[in-house]
């Protein structure tokens, strides 16, 4: 993280395209990443008199940051609300490229032909770095009640975010975390989808699988469950049973490393979806700091 943190911070919090209400006011916070790119994330703030908690919100791949409308309930819990739009998604944040090898199939192979220190998703780290500096920055912000919410590409994120910020996340919320254990992946043939980079790049660059072991330690620069040891904050996990985007045994190689506070929820027959009642247990899990354990 030491570029990330030589990066001389560079942003701007601009009034949003929709309307303040009474009780919510919106930005676009634009600041300056890695490699000069300009990226973006929505800001929602609770009108108030006294610091609030901040959570930070990470999106699904290879989507973008929810709609204002949706970010608003946290600020109808009194919290304010930051979601970054991941760089070459489905948001606006900036991707300069750059990356060496193939991007065709997707952002977990991008720079997987080069050093594994600029691979997509490292850099991504590393830009998320440089927004928890600037949130250190940010007026009525209660530094103490820093929360990670996120599933999917978000829950990868959110759990790499805790381990690499420690000192700043409070507690997280991680839904069906993408992003691990990319051999047991290979293994359970579920290098499709959101995993489909894995098997385009083997079938078109590594045919006759010399380079699969390669491939393999350069992901795991970023994979998952490697982050999860570091994880000094209570987490809050869920997992659909029937997923088959993240398969559940991979999301146990994420969990089961997790030597923090920790509480898992099962939902049975669930697949890779919205599961409300896994957001209603954030509410507790956030303001009213309800216990997470083994």
């Amino acid at each position: 993280m030491a570029e990330a943190d030589a990066v001389e911070l560079d942003y701007a919090i601009e009034a949003a395209s929709v309307a303040d209400s009474a009780t919510c006011r919106f930005f676009d916070l634009w600041y300056t990443g890695m490699c000069g790119a300009r990226l973006h994330a929505k800001y929602l703030q609770p009108v108030s008199d006294e610091p609030v908690p901040l959570v930070l919100q990470f999106h699904g791949y290879p989507g973008a940051s929810r709609s204002w409308f949706e970010q608003a309930s946290f600020a109808g819990m009194g919290m304010a609300l930051i979601a970054l739009d991941c760089p070459g998604q489905g948001g606006p944040s900036e991707d300069i490229g750059g990356f060496e090898g193939t991007t065709v199939a997707g952002h977990i192979v991008a720079g997987i032909d080069g050093d594994p220190a600029n691979l997509y998703y490292v850099r991504l780290h590393q830009d998320i770095r440089i927004l928890c500096r600037i949130v250190r920055e940010l007026e009525d912000i209660d530094l103490s009640r820093v929360f990670v919410n996120g599933a999917s590409q978000g829950g990868g994120l959110g759990i790499a975010t805790c381990a690499l910020n420690s000192e700043l996340i409070n507690r997280a919320a991680i839904l069906y975390p993408f992003l691990s254990d990319f051999r047991l992946v290979w293994d359970l043939d579920a290098d499709d989808i959101a995993y489909e980079g894995l098997r385009y790049w083997s079938r078109w660059f590594d045919e006759d699988s010399t380079r699969i072991e390669e491939a393999y330690a350069k992901l795991a620069y970023f994979d998952s469950k490697n982050f999860a040891p570091m994880v000094k904050c209570p987490v809050l996990f869920g997992t659909g049973t029937a997923d088959i985007v993240c398969p559940p045994a991979t999301q146990f190689a994420v969990y089961n490393n997790l030597a923090c506070e920790k509480r898992r929820e099962f939902f049975e027959g669930f697949g890779h979806e919205e599961i409300q009642d896994f957001d209603d247990l954030i509410i507790p899990f956030f303001c009213e700091g309800g216990e997470a354990h083994v």
